[in-house]
Protein backbone atom coordinates (compact mmCIF):
# COMPACT_ATOMS: atom_id res chain seq x y z
CA UNK A 1 0.00 0.00 0.00
CA UNK A 2 2.87 2.64 0.79
CA UNK A 3 4.02 2.05 -2.58
CA UNK A 4 0.93 2.57 -4.28
CA UNK A 5 0.33 5.53 -2.20
CA UNK A 6 3.88 7.21 -3.40
CA UNK A 7 2.72 6.80 -6.94
CA UNK A 8 -0.68 8.93 -6.38
CA UNK A 9 1.79 12.27 -6.20
CA UNK A 10 2.63 11.65 -10.24
CA UNK A 11 -0.87 10.32 -11.29
CA UNK A 12 -2.06 12.38 -13.36
CA UNK A 13 -4.20 11.76 -16.51
CA UNK A 14 -6.31 12.93 -20.00
CA UNK A 15 -5.59 17.18 -19.93
CA UNK A 16 -8.38 19.30 -21.44
CA UNK A 17 -7.43 22.94 -22.21
CA UNK A 18 -7.54 25.56 -24.24
CA UNK A 19 -5.45 28.24 -24.87
CA UNK A 20 -5.56 31.87 -23.90
CA UNK A 21 -7.18 32.55 -27.42
CA UNK A 22 -9.36 29.78 -27.58
CA UNK A 23 -10.98 30.79 -24.75
CA UNK A 24 -13.75 33.02 -24.68
CA UNK A 25 -13.93 36.59 -23.37
CA UNK A 26 -14.75 36.54 -19.64
CA UNK A 27 -17.98 38.30 -19.01
CA UNK A 28 -17.21 41.41 -16.91
CA UNK A 29 -16.07 41.82 -13.39
CA UNK A 30 -14.74 37.94 -14.06
CA UNK A 31 -11.67 36.28 -14.45
CA UNK A 32 -10.17 34.60 -17.42
CA UNK A 33 -10.76 31.07 -17.42
CA UNK A 34 -7.93 30.32 -19.32
CA UNK A 35 -5.61 29.46 -16.33
CA UNK A 36 -8.11 27.40 -14.67
CA UNK A 37 -5.54 24.70 -15.18
CA UNK A 38 -2.80 26.37 -13.95
CA UNK A 39 -5.00 27.16 -10.34
CA UNK A 40 -6.03 23.42 -10.10
CA UNK A 41 -2.16 22.05 -10.65
CA UNK A 42 -1.24 24.26 -8.04
CA UNK A 43 -4.28 23.45 -5.17
CA UNK A 44 -4.50 20.06 -5.96
CA UNK A 45 -1.40 18.49 -6.49
CA UNK A 46 -0.43 18.69 -3.00
CA UNK A 47 -3.35 16.95 -1.70
CA UNK A 48 -2.82 13.99 -3.88
CA UNK A 49 -0.37 12.14 -1.56
CA UNK A 50 0.02 14.22 1.17
CA UNK A 51 -3.36 14.00 2.45
CA UNK A 52 -3.68 10.33 1.02
CA UNK A 53 -6.15 11.41 -1.39
CA UNK A 54 -5.84 8.54 -3.93
CA UNK A 55 -7.74 10.93 -6.49
CA UNK A 56 -9.42 13.82 -7.72
CA UNK A 57 -10.98 14.85 -11.45
CA UNK A 58 -12.31 18.33 -12.24
CA UNK A 59 -14.23 20.45 -15.09
CA UNK A 60 -14.81 23.96 -15.80
CA UNK A 61 -16.91 25.17 -18.30
CA UNK A 62 -17.50 28.57 -19.77
CA UNK A 63 -18.91 30.47 -22.79
CA UNK A 64 -20.97 27.05 -23.33
CA UNK A 65 -17.41 24.99 -23.49
CA UNK A 66 -15.41 23.13 -21.57
CA UNK A 67 -12.25 24.93 -21.09
CA UNK A 68 -10.31 22.80 -18.43
CA UNK A 69 -10.64 19.11 -16.98
CA UNK A 70 -8.28 16.80 -15.77
CA UNK A 71 -7.74 13.76 -13.92
CA UNK A 72 -5.30 13.74 -10.53
CA UNK A 73 -3.60 10.89 -9.34
CA UNK A 74 -5.56 7.12 -9.08
CA UNK A 75 -9.05 6.25 -9.90
CA UNK A 76 -8.16 3.00 -8.62
CA UNK A 77 -5.16 2.45 -6.53
CA UNK A 78 -4.93 -1.53 -7.12
CA UNK A 79 -5.06 -1.93 -10.45
CA UNK A 80 -3.11 1.89 -11.20
CA UNK A 81 -5.67 3.22 -13.24
CA UNK A 82 -5.11 7.01 -13.58
CA UNK A 83 -8.30 9.59 -12.84
CA UNK A 84 -9.59 10.11 -16.49
CA UNK A 85 -11.86 13.13 -16.75
CA UNK A 86 -13.71 11.47 -19.71
CA UNK A 87 -13.86 8.01 -18.41
CA UNK A 88 -13.53 7.64 -14.70
CA UNK A 89 -16.95 7.68 -13.19
CA UNK A 90 -17.15 9.00 -9.40
CA UNK A 91 -20.65 8.28 -8.14
CA UNK A 92 -21.39 12.22 -7.03
CA UNK A 93 -24.34 10.88 -4.46
CA UNK A 94 -26.76 14.00 -3.97
CA UNK A 95 -25.45 16.05 -6.90
CA UNK A 96 -27.93 13.39 -8.53
CA UNK A 97 -30.97 15.35 -7.44
CA UNK A 98 -30.18 17.81 -9.93
CA UNK A 99 -30.96 15.11 -12.33
CA UNK A 100 -33.92 14.43 -10.40
CA UNK A 101 -35.41 18.04 -10.38
CA UNK A 102 -34.57 19.08 -13.80
CA UNK A 103 -36.54 15.97 -14.75
CA UNK A 104 -39.33 17.80 -12.54
CA UNK A 105 -38.99 20.48 -14.66
CA UNK A 106 -39.29 18.72 -17.89
CA UNK A 107 -42.08 17.11 -16.93
CA UNK A 108 -44.11 20.28 -15.67
CA UNK A 109 -43.04 21.86 -19.25
CA UNK A 110 -44.81 19.10 -20.83
CA UNK A 111 -48.22 19.87 -18.64
CA UNK A 112 -48.20 16.27 -16.69
CA UNK A 113 -46.72 17.39 -13.05
CA UNK A 114 -47.55 21.33 -11.33
CA UNK A 115 -45.51 22.08 -8.74
CA UNK A 116 -48.22 23.27 -6.57
CA UNK A 117 -50.29 20.03 -6.62
CA UNK A 118 -50.59 17.85 -3.44
CA UNK A 119 -48.11 14.59 -4.10
CA UNK A 120 -50.35 12.27 -3.47
CA UNK A 121 -52.25 13.18 -6.69
CA UNK A 122 -49.70 11.45 -8.70
CA UNK A 123 -49.37 8.35 -5.99
CA UNK A 124 -51.23 5.33 -6.34
CA UNK A 125 -49.29 2.47 -4.97
CA UNK A 126 -49.68 4.65 -1.22
CA UNK A 127 -50.42 8.10 0.05
CA UNK A 128 -48.86 10.73 2.40
CA UNK A 129 -50.34 10.57 5.63
CA UNK A 130 -52.52 13.97 6.09
CA UNK A 131 -50.43 14.74 9.17
CA UNK A 132 -51.05 18.60 8.95
CA UNK A 133 -53.57 20.57 7.02
CA UNK A 134 -51.77 21.31 4.70
CA UNK A 135 -50.66 18.96 1.92
CA UNK A 136 -46.88 18.59 0.50
CA UNK A 137 -46.10 20.09 -2.98
CA UNK A 138 -43.81 18.66 -5.25
CA UNK A 139 -42.06 22.45 -4.64
CA UNK A 140 -41.78 21.30 -0.84
CA UNK A 141 -39.91 18.43 -2.07
CA UNK A 142 -37.43 20.49 -4.55
CA UNK A 143 -37.07 23.25 -1.09
CA UNK A 144 -36.53 20.55 1.41
CA UNK A 145 -40.12 21.85 3.68
CA UNK A 146 -42.03 18.82 3.37
CA UNK A 147 -41.57 18.29 7.59
CA UNK A 148 -40.18 14.97 6.96
CA UNK A 149 -37.99 13.57 9.76
CA UNK A 150 -34.58 12.15 8.39
CA UNK A 151 -33.30 8.84 8.55
CA UNK A 152 -30.29 7.39 8.09
CA UNK A 153 -30.56 3.51 9.22
CA UNK A 154 -31.85 0.42 6.54
CA UNK A 155 -30.93 3.53 3.60
CA UNK A 156 -28.14 1.76 1.73
CA UNK A 157 -27.83 -2.37 0.45
CA UNK A 158 -25.02 -4.52 -0.13
CA UNK A 159 -26.37 -6.11 -3.33
CA UNK A 160 -28.36 -5.03 -6.07
CA UNK A 161 -30.78 -7.77 -4.73
CA UNK A 162 -31.34 -6.23 -1.44
CA UNK A 163 -33.37 -3.33 -3.21
CA UNK A 164 -36.90 -3.09 -3.54
CA UNK A 165 -38.44 -1.65 -6.20
CA UNK A 166 -38.99 2.20 -5.74
CA UNK A 167 -42.09 2.72 -4.37
CA UNK A 168 -42.14 -0.42 -2.36
CA UNK A 169 -39.50 0.69 -0.57
CA UNK A 170 -40.65 4.45 -0.33
CA UNK A 171 -43.86 3.12 1.08
CA UNK A 172 -42.13 0.61 4.07
CA UNK A 173 -39.43 3.34 5.01
CA UNK A 174 -41.57 6.43 4.88
CA UNK A 175 -40.11 8.59 7.56
CA UNK A 176 -42.62 10.22 9.97
CA UNK A 177 -43.87 14.15 9.07
CA UNK A 178 -42.35 16.38 12.02
CA UNK A 179 -43.29 19.48 10.96
CA UNK A 180 -46.12 21.86 8.93
CA UNK A 181 -44.56 21.84 5.44
CA UNK A 182 -43.46 25.26 3.57
CA UNK A 183 -42.56 26.33 6.70
CA UNK A 184 -38.74 25.25 7.81
CA UNK A 185 -35.79 23.49 5.55
CA UNK A 186 -34.58 20.22 6.75
CA UNK A 187 -32.68 18.32 4.28
CA UNK A 188 -34.72 15.12 2.59
CA UNK A 189 -33.32 12.34 0.73
CA UNK A 190 -36.71 10.68 1.09
CA UNK A 191 -38.22 13.72 -0.18
CA UNK A 192 -36.03 13.83 -3.39
CA UNK A 193 -36.51 9.99 -4.00
CA UNK A 194 -40.25 10.44 -3.82
CA UNK A 195 -39.84 13.23 -6.50
CA UNK A 196 -37.99 10.79 -8.62
CA UNK A 197 -40.79 8.48 -8.27
CA UNK A 198 -43.64 10.27 -9.24
CA UNK A 199 -41.46 11.33 -12.20
CA UNK A 200 -41.03 7.62 -13.52
CA UNK A 201 -44.87 7.31 -12.31
CA UNK A 202 -46.15 9.90 -14.57
CA UNK A 203 -43.73 9.10 -17.58
CA UNK A 204 -44.21 5.27 -16.98
CA UNK A 205 -40.68 4.38 -16.93
CA UNK A 206 -38.07 3.17 -14.37
CA UNK A 207 -35.97 5.91 -13.01
CA UNK A 208 -32.81 5.60 -14.02
CA UNK A 209 -34.40 4.50 -17.41
CA UNK A 210 -36.20 8.25 -17.83
CA UNK A 211 -32.85 10.01 -16.35
CA UNK A 212 -30.51 8.25 -19.86
CA UNK A 213 -33.24 8.87 -22.33
CA UNK A 214 -34.22 12.13 -21.35
CA UNK A 215 -31.15 13.84 -19.85
CA UNK A 216 -28.21 11.65 -20.65
CA UNK A 217 -28.63 11.04 -24.19
CA UNK A 218 -29.50 14.22 -25.11
CA UNK A 219 -26.09 15.68 -23.75
CA UNK A 220 -24.48 12.67 -25.11
CA UNK A 221 -23.08 11.65 -21.59
CA UNK A 222 -22.03 8.01 -22.71
CA UNK A 223 -19.94 7.94 -19.52
CA UNK A 224 -22.78 8.39 -17.27
CA UNK A 225 -25.72 5.99 -15.43
CA UNK A 226 -28.21 6.63 -13.08
CA UNK A 227 -28.44 2.95 -12.88
CA UNK A 228 -26.54 0.60 -9.88
CA UNK A 229 -24.41 -0.91 -11.03
CA UNK A 230 -23.80 1.51 -13.26
CA UNK A 231 -22.84 -0.60 -16.99
CA UNK A 232 -19.21 0.41 -16.29
CA UNK A 233 -16.41 0.04 -13.96
CA UNK A 234 -16.60 3.19 -11.52
CA UNK A 235 -14.21 4.73 -10.06
CA UNK A 236 -13.61 3.31 -6.80
CA UNK A 237 -13.28 4.94 -3.23
CA UNK A 238 -11.12 5.21 -0.09
CA UNK A 239 -11.21 5.28 3.69
CA UNK A 240 -8.42 7.01 3.70
CA UNK A 241 -8.72 8.07 7.40
CA UNK A 242 -7.78 4.25 8.48
CA UNK A 243 -4.27 2.77 8.60
CA UNK A 244 -4.00 0.71 6.77
CA UNK A 245 -6.23 2.67 4.29
CA UNK A 246 -9.66 0.57 3.35
CA UNK A 247 -11.40 0.08 -0.16
CA UNK A 248 -15.03 1.34 1.12
CA UNK A 249 -17.22 -1.72 -0.86
CA UNK A 250 -20.23 -0.42 -3.54
CA UNK A 251 -23.40 0.49 -1.38
CA UNK A 252 -26.32 0.17 -3.00
CA UNK A 253 -29.14 3.64 -2.44
CA UNK A 254 -32.73 1.96 -2.44
CA UNK A 255 -33.64 5.88 -2.36
CA UNK A 256 -32.33 5.86 -6.30
CA UNK A 257 -33.22 9.52 -7.22
CA UNK A 258 -31.62 11.13 -4.19
CA UNK A 259 -28.45 9.87 -5.16
CA UNK A 260 -27.54 7.32 -7.55
CA UNK A 261 -26.23 8.85 -10.32
CA UNK A 262 -22.24 7.67 -11.53
CA UNK A 263 -20.75 10.48 -13.91
CA UNK A 264 -17.39 11.59 -15.38
CA UNK A 265 -16.20 15.02 -14.53
CA UNK A 266 -16.64 15.06 -18.80
CA UNK A 267 -20.14 14.41 -18.84
CA UNK A 268 -21.10 17.08 -16.37
CA UNK A 269 -19.64 19.75 -17.98
CA UNK A 270 -21.91 19.11 -20.66
CA UNK A 271 -25.00 18.77 -17.88
CA UNK A 272 -23.58 21.90 -16.31
CA UNK A 273 -23.45 23.63 -19.89
CA UNK A 274 -26.75 22.91 -20.51
CA UNK A 275 -28.03 24.84 -17.38
CA UNK A 276 -26.14 27.81 -17.99
CA UNK A 277 -27.28 27.99 -21.59
CA UNK A 278 -31.02 28.33 -20.37
CA UNK A 279 -31.54 24.37 -20.53
CA UNK A 280 -30.11 23.55 -24.01
CA UNK A 281 -31.37 20.15 -24.80
CA UNK A 282 -32.90 19.56 -21.26
CA UNK A 283 -35.09 22.48 -20.90
CA UNK A 284 -36.59 25.22 -22.53
CA UNK A 285 -35.62 29.18 -21.72
CA UNK A 286 -38.62 29.92 -19.96
CA UNK A 287 -38.30 26.70 -17.49
CA UNK A 288 -34.96 27.01 -17.05
CA UNK A 289 -35.31 30.38 -15.94
CA UNK A 290 -38.36 28.90 -13.69
CA UNK A 291 -36.31 26.28 -12.00
CA UNK A 292 -33.36 29.03 -11.74
CA UNK A 293 -35.49 31.29 -9.36
CA UNK A 294 -34.93 31.11 -5.59
CA UNK A 295 -38.49 28.98 -4.29
CA UNK A 296 -37.43 29.08 -0.58
CA UNK A 297 -35.11 30.89 1.99
CA UNK A 298 -35.51 31.79 5.73
CA UNK A 299 -34.69 34.85 5.13
CA UNK A 300 -34.16 36.74 1.56
CA UNK A 301 -31.15 37.34 3.08
CA UNK A 302 -29.83 34.24 3.75
CA UNK A 303 -28.83 31.27 1.03
CA UNK A 304 -31.97 29.15 -0.13
CA UNK A 305 -33.22 27.45 -2.81
CA UNK A 306 -33.78 27.41 -6.68
CA UNK A 307 -35.99 24.27 -7.19
CA UNK A 308 -33.55 22.38 -5.96
CA UNK A 309 -30.33 24.18 -6.26
CA UNK A 310 -28.54 25.22 -3.04
CA UNK A 311 -28.78 29.07 -3.57
CA UNK A 312 -25.78 30.58 -2.56
CA UNK A 313 -23.82 33.97 -2.57
CA UNK A 314 -20.20 33.42 -2.80
CA UNK A 315 -17.99 36.86 -3.28
CA UNK A 316 -21.06 38.52 -3.87
CA UNK A 317 -21.90 36.90 -6.57
CA UNK A 318 -24.98 34.35 -7.48
CA UNK A 319 -24.02 30.84 -7.33
CA UNK A 320 -26.18 27.95 -8.02
CA UNK A 321 -25.05 24.38 -6.36
CA UNK A 322 -25.24 21.18 -4.98
CA UNK A 323 -22.80 18.75 -3.40
CA UNK A 324 -22.71 15.24 -2.64
CA UNK A 325 -20.80 12.68 -0.45
CA UNK A 326 -21.66 9.08 -0.38
CA UNK A 327 -18.99 5.83 -0.05
CA UNK A 328 -15.78 7.53 0.26
CA UNK A 329 -17.08 10.10 -2.55
CA UNK A 330 -16.74 14.05 -1.66
CA UNK A 331 -17.91 15.66 -5.09
CA UNK A 332 -19.51 19.76 -5.60
CA UNK A 333 -21.05 21.07 -8.79
CA UNK A 334 -22.04 25.00 -8.71
CA UNK A 335 -22.66 27.07 -11.38
CA UNK A 336 -21.41 30.81 -11.50
CA UNK A 337 -24.47 32.27 -13.86
CA UNK A 338 -23.18 35.77 -14.07
CA UNK A 339 -20.11 34.93 -15.00
CA UNK A 340 -21.08 31.81 -17.25
CA UNK A 341 -18.80 29.58 -15.38
CA UNK A 342 -19.26 26.27 -14.15
CA UNK A 343 -17.17 23.90 -11.95
CA UNK A 344 -17.42 19.85 -11.15
CA UNK A 345 -15.13 18.47 -8.20
CA UNK A 346 -14.88 15.24 -7.52
CA UNK A 347 -12.51 13.39 -4.52
CA UNK A 348 -12.36 9.47 -4.08
CA UNK A 349 -11.33 9.75 -0.38
CA UNK A 350 -12.68 10.45 2.71
CA UNK A 351 -10.10 12.94 3.59
CA UNK A 352 -10.98 15.54 1.28
CA UNK A 353 -12.00 18.48 3.33
CA UNK A 354 -9.15 20.36 3.29
CA UNK A 355 -8.84 19.55 -0.78
CA UNK A 356 -12.15 21.50 -0.71
CA UNK A 357 -10.23 24.60 -0.18
CA UNK A 358 -9.55 24.78 -3.96
CA UNK A 359 -13.19 25.98 -4.31
CA UNK A 360 -12.91 29.07 -3.14
CA UNK A 361 -9.17 29.96 -4.18
CA UNK A 362 -11.62 28.89 -7.71
CA UNK A 363 -14.01 31.62 -7.07
CA UNK A 364 -11.21 33.91 -5.82
CA UNK A 365 -9.84 34.10 -9.12
CA UNK A 366 -12.43 33.37 -11.68
CA UNK A 367 -15.17 34.85 -9.85
CA UNK A 368 -13.71 37.71 -8.01
CA UNK A 369 -15.33 39.61 -5.20
CA UNK A 370 -18.18 42.50 -5.95
CA UNK A 371 -20.74 44.40 -3.82
CA UNK A 372 -23.51 42.37 -3.84
CA UNK A 373 -27.17 43.88 -4.74
CA UNK A 374 -28.65 44.77 -1.26
CA UNK A 375 -31.89 42.81 0.33
CA UNK A 376 -33.85 44.71 2.51
CA UNK A 377 -35.83 42.00 5.24
CA UNK A 378 -37.91 42.44 8.21
CA UNK A 379 -36.05 42.98 11.47
CA UNK A 380 -36.01 39.52 13.11
CA UNK A 381 -35.29 38.52 16.78
CA UNK A 382 -32.00 38.53 18.81
CA UNK A 383 -30.11 35.60 19.56
CA UNK A 384 -31.16 33.15 22.09
CA UNK A 385 -28.20 31.06 23.72
CA UNK A 386 -28.59 27.33 24.23
CA UNK A 387 -27.59 24.10 22.56
CA UNK A 388 -28.85 23.47 19.08
CA UNK A 389 -29.41 20.59 16.65
CA UNK A 390 -30.50 20.38 12.63
CA UNK A 391 -34.02 21.16 11.68
CA UNK A 392 -32.88 17.94 9.82
CA UNK A 393 -33.09 14.91 12.74
CA UNK A 394 -35.10 11.91 13.79
CA UNK A 395 -37.72 12.11 16.25
CA UNK A 396 -39.66 8.91 16.24
CA UNK A 397 -37.13 5.78 16.11
CA UNK A 398 -33.82 5.37 17.98
CA UNK A 399 -32.02 7.78 16.02
CA UNK A 400 -33.35 10.50 18.06
CA UNK A 401 -30.19 9.85 19.82
CA UNK A 402 -28.16 11.55 17.33
CA UNK A 403 -29.22 14.81 18.32
CA UNK A 404 -27.67 14.25 21.72
CA UNK A 405 -24.93 13.07 20.23
CA UNK A 406 -24.02 16.31 18.08
CA UNK A 407 -25.64 19.32 19.31
CA UNK A 408 -24.21 22.87 18.69
CA UNK A 409 -23.87 25.30 21.78
CA UNK A 410 -24.92 29.62 21.07
CA UNK A 411 -23.56 32.04 23.48
CA UNK A 412 -23.75 35.79 23.02
CA UNK A 413 -20.55 37.80 24.87
CA UNK A 414 -21.10 41.16 26.40
CA UNK A 415 -20.46 42.93 23.39
CA UNK A 416 -23.32 41.07 21.32
CA UNK A 417 -20.62 38.50 19.36
CA UNK A 418 -22.58 35.65 18.74
CA UNK A 419 -20.43 32.75 19.10
CA UNK A 420 -21.91 29.65 17.16
CA UNK A 421 -20.37 26.22 15.12
CA UNK A 422 -16.96 27.25 16.03
CA UNK A 423 -17.34 30.86 14.58
CA UNK A 424 -17.99 34.29 15.54
CA UNK A 425 -20.80 36.52 13.90
CA UNK A 426 -21.37 40.06 14.42
CA UNK A 427 -24.27 42.28 14.37
CA UNK A 428 -24.72 44.09 11.23
CA UNK A 429 -28.14 45.41 11.16
CA UNK A 430 -31.92 44.34 11.06
CA UNK A 431 -31.04 40.91 12.93
CA UNK A 432 -28.35 39.92 10.50
CA UNK A 433 -25.12 38.52 11.77
CA UNK A 434 -21.86 38.06 9.40
CA UNK A 435 -19.48 35.52 10.42
CA UNK A 436 -16.19 37.39 10.57
CA UNK A 437 -13.74 34.96 9.07
CA UNK A 438 -16.22 33.42 6.27
CA UNK A 439 -19.15 34.15 4.27
CA UNK A 440 -21.63 32.65 6.17
CA UNK A 441 -24.75 34.72 7.98
CA UNK A 442 -26.92 33.77 10.94
CA UNK A 443 -30.80 35.43 11.28
CA UNK A 444 -32.73 33.86 14.82
CA UNK A 445 -36.55 33.47 14.52
CA UNK A 446 -39.05 31.42 16.29
CA UNK A 447 -36.40 29.64 18.39
CA UNK A 448 -34.58 28.34 15.17
CA UNK A 449 -31.13 29.76 13.19
CA UNK A 450 -31.47 29.96 9.91
CA UNK A 451 -28.01 30.15 8.48
CA UNK A 452 -26.87 30.35 4.48
CA UNK A 453 -27.04 26.66 4.69
CA UNK A 454 -28.78 24.41 6.98
CA UNK A 455 -31.07 25.81 9.64
CA UNK A 456 -30.91 24.94 13.91
CA UNK A 457 -33.31 24.60 16.34
CA UNK A 458 -32.93 25.67 19.99
CA UNK A 459 -33.24 22.28 22.15
CA UNK A 460 -35.40 22.42 25.37
CA UNK A 461 -33.50 21.77 28.76
CA UNK A 462 -34.08 17.75 28.86
CA UNK A 463 -32.28 17.64 25.10
CA UNK A 464 -29.62 19.00 25.98
CA UNK A 465 -26.35 17.17 26.41
CA UNK A 466 -25.72 18.98 29.80
CA UNK A 467 -28.88 18.20 31.27
CA UNK A 468 -28.92 13.69 29.82
CA UNK A 469 -24.72 14.19 31.06
CA UNK A 470 -25.84 14.60 34.69
CA UNK A 471 -28.87 12.35 34.73
CA UNK A 472 -26.36 9.67 33.35
CA UNK A 473 -23.93 10.27 35.88
CA UNK A 474 -26.37 10.68 38.54
CA UNK A 475 -27.78 7.17 37.34
CA UNK A 476 -24.07 5.71 37.04
CA UNK A 477 -23.13 6.27 40.82
CA UNK A 478 -26.55 4.97 42.52
CA UNK A 479 -26.21 2.33 40.34
CA UNK A 480 -23.01 1.60 41.81
CA UNK A 481 -24.21 2.59 44.86
CA UNK A 482 -26.81 -0.11 44.85
CA UNK A 483 -24.21 -2.97 45.05
CA UNK A 484 -23.68 -1.91 48.92
CA UNK A 485 -27.10 -3.76 49.42
CA UNK A 486 -27.08 -6.56 46.95
CA UNK A 487 -27.91 -9.13 49.16
CA UNK A 488 -31.01 -7.54 50.53
CA UNK A 489 -31.96 -5.77 47.39
CA UNK A 490 -30.63 -8.27 44.48
CA UNK A 491 -33.26 -7.03 42.12
CA UNK A 492 -32.88 -3.25 42.50
CA UNK A 493 -29.03 -4.22 42.08
CA UNK A 494 -29.42 -6.34 39.04
CA UNK A 495 -31.44 -3.66 37.40
CA UNK A 496 -29.43 -0.51 37.71
CA UNK A 497 -25.96 -2.64 36.91
CA UNK A 498 -28.17 -4.02 33.46
CA UNK A 499 -28.65 -0.45 33.31
CA UNK A 500 -24.70 0.29 33.31
CA UNK A 501 -24.17 -2.15 31.26
CA UNK A 502 -26.48 -1.22 28.58
CA UNK A 503 -25.15 2.68 28.22
CA UNK A 504 -21.40 1.05 28.02
CA UNK A 505 -22.63 -1.40 25.33
CA UNK A 506 -24.21 1.27 23.49
CA UNK A 507 -21.64 3.40 23.40
CA UNK A 508 -19.24 1.12 22.12
CA UNK A 509 -21.77 0.41 19.28
CA UNK A 510 -22.18 3.71 18.10
CA UNK A 511 -18.15 4.66 18.72
CA UNK A 512 -16.89 1.79 16.30
CA UNK A 513 -19.66 0.01 14.46
CA UNK A 514 -21.73 3.00 13.31
CA UNK A 515 -21.04 2.57 9.71
CA UNK A 516 -22.81 -1.00 9.99
CA UNK A 517 -26.43 0.70 10.44
CA UNK A 518 -26.47 1.67 6.44
CA UNK A 519 -27.57 -1.18 5.82
CA UNK A 520 -30.14 -1.82 8.58
CA UNK A 521 -30.18 -2.07 12.15
CA UNK A 522 -27.58 -4.94 13.20
CA UNK A 523 -29.35 -8.19 14.46
CA UNK A 524 -26.86 -7.09 17.98
CA UNK A 525 -28.06 -3.77 18.09
CA UNK A 526 -31.69 -5.34 17.82
CA UNK A 527 -30.63 -7.81 21.16
CA UNK A 528 -29.06 -4.90 22.59
CA UNK A 529 -32.29 -3.21 22.67
CA UNK A 530 -33.53 -5.41 24.80
CA UNK A 531 -31.74 -4.66 27.73
CA UNK A 532 -33.89 -1.47 27.94
CA UNK A 533 -36.66 -3.35 28.19
CA UNK A 534 -35.33 -5.87 30.73
CA UNK A 535 -34.09 -2.78 32.91
CA UNK A 536 -37.71 -1.66 33.04
CA UNK A 537 -39.37 -4.99 34.16
CA UNK A 538 -36.46 -5.05 36.63
CA UNK A 539 -37.12 -1.55 37.98
CA UNK A 540 -40.91 -2.54 38.48
CA UNK A 541 -39.82 -5.64 40.44
CA UNK A 542 -37.88 -3.73 42.34
CA UNK A 543 -40.49 -0.83 43.65
CA UNK A 544 -42.23 -4.12 44.53
CA UNK A 545 -39.46 -5.65 46.31
CA UNK A 546 -39.11 -2.31 48.03
CA UNK A 547 -42.98 -2.32 49.51
CA UNK A 548 -42.91 -5.90 50.61
CA UNK A 549 -40.16 -5.44 52.79
CA UNK A 550 -40.28 -1.27 53.73
CA UNK A 551 -42.11 -2.13 57.16
CA UNK A 552 -39.13 -3.94 58.22
CA UNK A 553 -36.79 -1.66 56.41
CA UNK A 554 -34.79 0.75 58.97
CA UNK A 555 -35.09 4.91 57.97
CA UNK A 556 -31.58 4.49 56.92
CA UNK A 557 -31.97 1.71 54.43
CA UNK A 558 -35.37 3.10 53.10
CA UNK A 559 -33.65 6.29 51.99
CA UNK A 560 -30.78 3.92 50.07
CA UNK A 561 -33.86 2.45 48.46
CA UNK A 562 -35.40 5.56 47.50
CA UNK A 563 -32.48 6.64 46.20
CA UNK A 564 -31.74 3.47 44.08
CA UNK A 565 -35.46 3.35 42.47
CA UNK A 566 -34.78 7.04 41.88
CA UNK A 567 -31.78 6.32 39.78
CA UNK A 568 -33.93 3.72 37.71
CA UNK A 569 -36.64 6.47 37.05
CA UNK A 570 -34.05 8.62 35.58
CA UNK A 571 -32.33 5.79 33.43
CA UNK A 572 -36.17 4.79 32.90
CA UNK A 573 -37.33 8.15 31.27
CA UNK A 574 -33.88 8.47 29.37
CA UNK A 575 -34.61 5.04 27.68
CA UNK A 576 -38.17 6.64 26.81
CA UNK A 577 -37.36 9.92 25.72
CA UNK A 578 -34.39 9.02 23.37
CA UNK A 579 -36.65 5.93 22.36
CA UNK A 580 -34.34 3.23 22.99
CA UNK A 581 -37.32 0.89 23.46
CA UNK A 582 -37.01 -1.14 20.25
CA UNK A 583 -37.69 1.49 18.18
CA UNK A 584 -36.47 1.41 14.80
Amino acid sequence: MRRMLSLLVVASFAVVAPTAKEASAAPAGCGDVSTAGALFDEQLQPHIGNDRIPGAVVSVVSGGRTVFSKGYGLADVERQTPMDPKTSGVRIASITKLFTYTAVMQQVEAGKLSLGADVNTYLTAFKIPATFPQPITLLDLMNHTAGFEDQIIGTGARTAADVPPLGEFLAGHMPRRIRPPGQVSAYSNYGAALAGYIVAETAHEPYDQYVQRHILDPLGMAHSSATEPPPFTPVRSYNTEEHPVRTVPFIFDPLTPDGAVTASADDLAEFMKAHLAGGGKLLSPATAQLMHTRSFAADPRLGGYAHGFQDRTMNGHRVLMHDGGWEGFASVLLLVPDCDLGLFLSFNSTRAADAFGVVPAFLDRFAPKITPSKVDAPATGAPKPGFYAPTRHNDSTVEHLLMLLGPMRLTVAGDGTVHFKGHEYTDVGGGLYAQRDGDDHLVFRDGRVATDGPEYELLGTTDSLPFNLILLAVFVVVALGTLVALRRRPLTAAASMLGVVFLALLTWALGWHSRDFIYGAPWWFQALLTLPVLVVVGFIAAVAEAIRGWATTRPRGRIHQVVSLGGLALITWFFWNWNLFLAF
